[in-house]
């Protein structure tokens, strides 16, 4: 008995038709781009850059993992009719928070008086397909933009903060000084993956494979680039002539404090946005002969 195995639709280009060369060629076509982001989800990246045309390379500088101790969450959420706004700020965190749900027996059904904060478009579709809808998604896709859309709503008010172990202090801080009460949890956190180490150094001293561009996609890809190379910043000679493509200004002021180039940074801090910040570098910077050897 035969079985059909189903073929996985390509990546959807972000990028309008306009973009494409003269003679018909991709935007990316002959660039070389390293992805930073964990390994799993780098795919997301990787696919829409080699839908535009580039040679992809995955070398994860984060690697996502559970946190030490899930006390806190598990106490918080066994309490969570106690809240009245749940605020998540990635994917990672949405899908810690409902699969601890599930090993606690908490139906999702008990978030539904919550007011459900998501930092950006990717949160907020990880939220929503788990059947929750989500009440506020702020205008820019940080930080201080979600401190801005719960302005005159969370005085007196209850708030879960659901975010990796270490992360920018922004949110709790601020929502306790606009007179909210505010409790963080870790639902996951990040270190930096060793087996990267020895694969990050090869490839930039490889003039042959080296990558043309590196994508950023938060301050710890940055920080972690920096430990993973050994490097104290980006004056040092096996970075220079590679460009950095950054997802939005946090991540970019994190490149700037390690001496490192902001090349390209996303106008809109997603995804598709950063594909399209890549792609009019390129089209502004054509590769010389000599960069795509």
């Amino acid at each position: 008995m035969s079985c059909m195995v189903p073929t996985l639709p390509k990546a959807k280009s972000p990028l309008p038709r306009s973009a494409r060369g003269a003679n018909g060629s991709l935007p990316l076509e002959g660039w070389r781009v390293l992805v930073s982001r964990a390994r799993e989800q780098a795919s997301s990246l990787s696919d829409l850059l080699r839908a535009e045309g580039a040679e992809v390379m995955e070398i994860p500088f984060i690697e996502v993992r559970p946190p030490r101790s899930y006390k806190c969450m598990d106490d918080a959420l066994r309490l969570i009719g106690e809240y009245e706004y749940l605020v998540l700020t990635s994917v990672n965190g949405v899908h810690a928070l409902f699969d601890r749900m599930e090993k606690l027996g908490i139906p999702k059904r008990r978030l539904l008086p919550l007011n459900i904060v998501a930092i950006g478009p990717a949160t907020r579709s990880a939220i929503e397909k788990e059947g929750l809808p989500v009440a506020i998604m702020p205008k820019e896709y940080v930080a201080e933009s979600v401190v801005q859309a719960l302005v005159n709503k969370v005085r007196g008010k209850r708030v879960l903060l659901c975010r990796a172990k270490i992360a920018r202090d922004v949110i709790p801080r601020e929502l306790r000084r606009l007179g909210a009460f505010v409790d963080v949890v870790e639902a996951y956190e990040t270190v930096i993956p060793a087996a990267s180490r020895v694969k990050l150094r090869r490839v930039l001293r490889d003039m042959e494979k080296r990558p043309h561009a590196i994508t950023f996609t938060s301050s710890s890809t940055v920080k972690n680039y920096v430990s993973l190379l050994g490097i104290r910043s980006g004056k040092s000679k096996l970075v220079q002539g590679v460009w950095n493509a950054s997802i939005g200004p946090v991540t970019s002021e994190t490149l700037r404090e390690f001496e490192l180039t902001v090349d390209v940074q996303a106008d809109e801090f997603t995804i598709p946005g950063l594909i399209k910040a890549i792609a009019e570098y390129a089209k502004k910077n054509p590769l010389t002969k000599s960069s795509t050897n």
